[in-house]
Formats: C-alpha cells, structure tokens, sequence
C-alpha cells in the first residue's frame, strides 16, 4: 500500500492545479463544445512548423509519445510522463535541457561531486538520472551541457524505464525528440536580446521540399551572454543540425540526421554555504553578484556531434521493420572554482555556535574534467499488427547493441597562492579568501596541464526485448514487456584494470481499464536495474563508478527496484485537455554505501550492497487547451524520499539528498485579441537537503546526529506576451524571475557545501520571421 501520511500543508500544492481545473469548468459552461487553436499564429507560406506529437488544437499537449515501443496514444499508455512541446518551450523561453528541467515538477537538479562531472545531473522521482537522458530513443550517456535549438519536445518518462531504455531509468528517464525533415517549405528566423545579462541569440530553422520524395531541414543558432545577476559570468553558444527525409516508396522511409553544438564559457560552479544559518551566504551575507572563480584560469567547453540513419520499412500491413543507427561523440572539458569547507580558517575562526552570521573565510578549490565520449549503437526493431478475436495485438521485438566509449582525465597545475592584498591563508595551496571579497585573479605556481586519464571505460551492451499490447475493444487495454540486457563495463587506467558483467532481466505489465473513451484507469508495475558501474562520469566506485585501482569491494549485483503505479487519465474539453492523477511508490534495494567508522563488523571506508530506499507520493497534471483561447500546462508532485534500511542505524528513516519532496508548476497562456497573447509561468519547490551519498545527513561521522545542509524552498513568477506585427512577423517578451527573486538551483551534497545560484530577473525581446 501507498502511504498517505503526508502533513495537511503539503496539499496546499495541488490546490492550484484543482483551481485550474474548477476555473476550466467555468470557462465552458457558457460555450459550445467546440475548443480549436486560440494561440497566437504567423501566417507562412509552405507547411506550417508544427510538432507532429501535439495536438494541432492545443500545443501544450502531446498526443503520443515519439517513440514506437509505445504503440498507445498517451492517454493509454498507463504510466506517468511529462511532454513539454515545443510550444511550451520557446513560450517559456528555454534554451537548454536544464531550463526544461527546472520547470517541471519532480525533477530536479544536482550538483557534480565524487569525481563526477559538472553538467546536465537530473533527478527524477528521488533517483539519479544523469546517465539516462536519450536523443531520438538512443542513450546519450556522459554528463554535459545540451542546448535546445534542435528540439521538437522533450519527454520526461517516470518510473522504471529498464524495459524500455535498458540500464539505470530507476526513477525515470528523458528523452530528446530532434526535428526532423518535413513536407512542405518554411523558413522560420529569430532574433533574442537580453535586457539583463548582454544576450545576443540568432536561430534559424529552414525546411525545403526538393521533390515529393525528398525533404530537407536546417536548424542554426548563435549566441554569445553573460548570466543575470553574476559577475564574469559567460554562457556562449554555436550550433548547427541537419536532417535529411527520403521516401523512395509508399513503403519505405530513410532518414538521415546530423547536429553538432559548441557551449563555452566562463563557469559559475556556485557560491559559499553558510552552515549555521543553514543557508548560502549570498541570502544575507555578501552580495548575490559575488563571483568565486579564477577570471584568468577557468574555463568550460561542452562540445557534441552525433549523426545517424534511420530506415522504416512497412513491409506488409501486419509487419513493420525499424533500424537505429548512430554514432555520436561529445567532449566536456573544464577548470572551475568551487567555493567550499566554510570552516576554513586563516588567523582566527571564521564563526562561533553563538552566531549565525557568517564573516569569515571559504576555501577556493580547483576542480577539473576532461571527458571525451564516444558512442556506437544500433537498435534493429520488428512491430507486428495482429488479432486474437476480438482482441487487438501490436507487438514488439527488437535489440539494441551498443559500445560507449569515455574517458576521464584532470588538469594538473592548478595548485594556486593568492595574489597580493588578499590574506595570504592557504590549505593545500588552495586559497582561503573572505567571504565578502574573493579574490579573481588566481597565480599560479605552473600552468595547468592535461593529465593522463584516470578512468577509461569500455562498455558493451547487448540487448534483447519483447513486448505486446493487447486491445479489447478499446475497452481493456494490457502492456507488457520483458528485456534482457547483457552489460560488461571495463575501467583502466596506465596501471591496472577493472572488469564487471552484469546480466539484468527487466519487466514491465500495466493494465488500463476504460470504462468511457476520455477515461482510463491504470495500474502498472515494473523494475529496473543499476549495474556497478553505469555511471560512467564517475570516477569513484561509492557514486556508481568502476575504479580500475580498487581490487576488491566494488563489484557486487545490480541496485534493483520495482515500481508500482496506480492512476487515472482524463480526456477533457473534446480531447484538448488532459488531466492525470497517480500514486506511486519505487523501492530499491542492493543499494551501494559506504561504511563509517565505528560500526562493528564493517571497515570504514569499505562499499557494502546493503542500502535500501523507499519513494512514495503522488503526481498530478493538467496539459492542454481549456477553452479555444486559454492553453495550460500544470504540474504537482509530493513525495518521501527515505532510507529505509542502512549499515549506519542513524541514517534510517532520513531523506534522500538532493530531492525536492513537493514540487509544482504551472505554465499558462490566453490569446487576449487574435493579435496578442500573453501568458506567465509558476515553478515551486519546497526545501532541498543535501548530505554524504544519497543520505542527507551532511557527512557527520557515525554515530553524530543528522546535520543536512540544505537550499531554501521558493516560489519563481515568469511572464511573457506575444503579438504579431504582420503575417510574418512575430515579437516576444519574456520576463523571467518576475520578482527578483534569489533561490539556488542545485546544491553539492557534502559536509562542506556550497551551492549553484539561479539568475536574477531577465528580461528577454525576440522577433520571429516566418516565411
């Protein structure tokens, strides 16, 4: 059973999204049935650039998801996802898979730590998702910084996904549907300016009908920014993105695709953490805009390029045959300054237990990453159409067969003293500046240096999978799925060598029930499975990596979890609007820990299989159009994240780090007169704990009580409004971060902490040329 012990306060979250619903009601008691396209529209020549997911009436809504496993419109598939389309994307102003994150609810942030990398870390219903992001259906494995320039829509699926996607999707998995070739022509231009932090973005999306059989798409982007409310601060841009479409017959379809995205910069990797006042320093302390890193040293790179081929072939009317292929290769590669271990002391202590201000000194540590990946996958796919009685069969068969190649090195010379005028305090040759008045310019003793890699991760996977949805009548609805996953992963470095095989069965069984067409009732349950070593950014065996130097102690069976969901879908307004509701719970066991000092029968510092964790709630959603003017996209999540057993007894019954347990968002828009609409968003999230792993019990040594740090919970208000000048031209302004409000997007989850801090408000001017 689902427990339902959450406090009274915790419901005050969905009482938006009922409101919206209770407003929904009201708006169409005085119409017709009838709700079509109210949002603001660019009369263009050639096909319009539409998302061939959504629902053409309301473009909030995706019909169905991108990929053919799921044979089901999404109002029958019976599990929880999220879909923002493209229209929610370039409404809300989103340029990179973070921004999408952090506007949806129960997904949320996390900081690199362990070794592991600075980028893309997601969160999805309490477990780590960072190496279970897809492009197109095709693991994109690694963690960097990805752009959206290229996106049609980027769907969010919750729960396991091991049936699906293979390894990892513990709590859930993202997947990025490119843009693709199209019939028809359109040329479509934009032009963004940044009130608040320099901005100066140019996308262009051009798609060109050269015969009847052969399509063409080009997407381009260029920007160069600085970041709101942070000084130094940089975040450029390059990108470019082909795809190509050919239809040599009615029954036979070949796509190629090709994309490549630069991202540098000058990196913010956080601010410090005030652990008295149980808050950064930058709510109160010193000022927002106080910048930590090396001005003359840092630097970070995210590059990516991937191409493939893509055949669908229906070769009967009951048969159709699929291939994937990619290869893909990407490069993040970084120096940063991370401000930490606020107990650092120069001549005297920076703070005492009898106060909560903190005046005193942080410690600026060098942190470094260059990690090359590279990717090879091939994913053949057979669907068969076929009935039993009256019963309606879509079967599945297929494989994947993959190598990923990464490899993890560090700079070395970044042993660094602090220039003059600044207290001369060092630890570690790391310097210990003033909270108030870091210094940014670091001297160094040497230039730094590319080392060797530390890590080099060879892994195969060689997978197969079933699965089949029968349809009786449109009535009874049954899914169901088994996969199998042959996982070898091997870690070396100059000096030794690591090698671990894990073979993982996964499954998966819904069951809808429809007692009306705009009805369905679901159940589902499923696993999933995390072997040793499929974080591959890792670099140290406790966060999920392969250590090639550590012989003993980390090769141990699969995290395993199970998932079970119960729910409801909700077709309303003429099948423009759909609402969700579902309780779930996701248990996990053979969970990796470390073992502290001091409990008998186990050596410290030692990885044992032993950790259990329990993540129960509930998820509500609203996407679509309410009346034929009026579009929404509304979301809540609540959830406990526990340990629920552990070789330490004190960490039992502690949250999960790095979860927001309530969650909530709402994005929203009215076409005020056929030339202007105008809309805002909401984003909520309660309070963030940090700690040692998973735990969040700020790494106090056994047997010290529970000391987690942690981010505040906010509330952020965006704005923005649209109007056409002419047929061709549309004008946008978006205000983000409405009430200047300072909140934290990510925290590192230590004993000596700091934090990621948002943008301030930004306020952003676009004009977009459609012809």
């Amino acid at each position: 059973m689902i427990s339902t012990n959450f406090q009274a306060r915790r419901v005050a979250l969905f009482a938006t999204t009922a409101l919206v619903l209770t407003m929904a009601a009201s708006a169409v008691q005085a119409q017709d049935n009838t709700v079509q396209l109210g949002a603001v529209q660019v009369e263009g020549q050639g096909a319009p650039d539409t998302n061939p997911y959504a629902d053409p009436a309301a473009p909030y809504k995706a019909d169905r998801l991108s990929s053919s496993k799921f044979t089901e419109p999404v109002l029958n598939t019976p599990r929880s996802e999220t879909v923002i389309t493209k229209e929610a994307l370039q409404d809300t102003g989103a340029t990179s898979l973070r921004d999408v994150v952090t506007g949806t609810a129960g997904v949320t942030l996390g900081s690199g730590e362990g070794g592991n990398a600075f980028g893309d870390r997601f969160f999805i219903r309490g477990f780590d998702a960072r190496n279970d992001v897809f492009v197109d259906g095709v693991r994109d494995p690694g963690v960097m910084v990805r752009e959206n320039f290229d996106t049609e829509q980027v769907e969010i699926l919750k729960g396991p996904a091991s049936t699906f996607a293979g390894r990892g999707t513990t709590g859930g998995s993202l997947n990025i549907v490119t843009k693709q070739a199209r019939d028809g022509t359109f040329y479509d231009f934009e032009a963004t300016g940044g009130l608040s932090d320099n901005t100066k973005r140019l996308t262009a999306d051009v798609n060109y009908a050269i015969d009847p059989t052969l399509d063409a798409r080009v997407n381009g982007m260029i920007q160069n920014a600085n970041v709101a409310g942070r000084n130094y601060t940089t975040d450029n841009r390059r990108g470019i993105a082909g795809a190509v479409t050919w239809r040599p017959s009615d029954t036979l379809t070949i796509t190629g695709n090709y994309s490549y995205s630069y991202l540098y910069g000058l990196p913010d990797f956080g601010v410090p953490y005030n652990p008295l006042a149980r808050r950064p320093d930058t709510s109160g302390d010193v000022s927002r805009n106080t910048y930590y890193g090396a001005i003359n040293r840092d630097f970070t790179q995210s590059q990516q390029a991937q191409g493939g081929v893509d055949i669908t072939w229906v070769a009967t009317d009951w048969l159709t045959f699929e291939n994937k292929a990619r290869q893909s290769h990407s490069l993040l590669n970084y120096i940063g300054t991370i401000p930490e271990n606020p107990s650092a002391t120069g001549a005297t202590a920076p703070f005492s237990s009898s106060t909560t201000k903190f005046s005193g000194y942080t410690q600026l540590n060098a942190q470094s990453q260059y990690e090359p990946v590279t990717v090879l996958v091939d994913q053949p796919q057979a669907t068969f159409f076929f009935d039993v009685g009256p019963v309606r069969n879509t079967a599945v068969v297929g494989g994947e067969f993959s190598s990923e190649h990464v490899s993890i090195a560090k700079y070395s010379g970044l042993s660094s003293e602090l220039t003059t005028g600044v207290a001369a305090f060092t630890s570690g040759f790391a310097p210990i500046v003033p909270v108030g008045s870091p210094t940014n310019t670091i001297l160094s003793a040497s230039k730094p240096t590319l080392g060797a890699p530390t890590n080099v991760y060879k892994i195969n996977t060689n997978a197969g999978y079933v699965m089949d949805t029968a349809n009786y009548k449109d009535f009874v609805i049954l899914n169901g799925g088994i996969r199998f996953d042959g996982y070898g992963v091997t870690s070396s470095n100059a000096t030794a060598s690591q090698h671990a095989n894990s073979n993982i069965t996964s499954y998966n069984v819904g069951l809808v029930i429809k007692p009306a067409e705009e009805i369905s009732l679901y159940g589902a349950f499923a696993t999933g499975a995390d072997p040793v070593g499929d974080e591959v950014d890792a670099s140290a065996s406790a966060y999920g990596g392969l250590a090639p130097t550590q012989p003993t102690g980390q090769v141990f069976a699969a995290m395993k979890s199970k998932a079970y969901e119960v729910g409801v879908k909700w077709s309303l307004f003429n099948d423009h609007l759909l609402a969700t509701a579902a309780a779930f719970r996701t248990d996990v066991t053979n969970a990796r820990e470390t073992a502290p000092a001091g409990i008998p029968g186990f050596t410290s510092g030692q990885i044992y299989p032993n950790a259990a964790y329990r993540v129960e709630g509930f998820d509500l959603g609203v996407t679509g159009n309410i009346t034929d003017d009026w579009s929404v996209q509304a979301g809540a999540v609540i959830m406990t994240p526990k340990i629920t057993r552990s070789i330490n007894p004190n960490d039992v019954g502690l949250q999960l780090a790095n979860i927001a347990p309530e969650s909530f968002n709402l994005l929203t828009k009215y076409n005020v007169r056929d030339w202007l609409a105008v809309g805002g968003q909401a984003l909520a999230n309660s309070q963030t704990k940090g700690g040692s792993l998973l735990a969040a019990n700020g790494g106090v040594a056994y047997p010290g009580a529970a000391y987690p740090t942690m981010i505040p919970s906010y509330w952020r208000f965006d704005m923005f409004a649209e109007g056409v000048v002419t047929k061709n031209i549309l004008v946008r302004l978006n205000v983000q971060n409405i009430f200047d409000k300072t909140y934290y997007s990510a925290l590192y989850q230590s004993a000596v902490p700091f934090v990621q801090i948002a943008p301030v408000r930004s306020v952003y001017l676009s004009a977009e040329v459609k012809l």
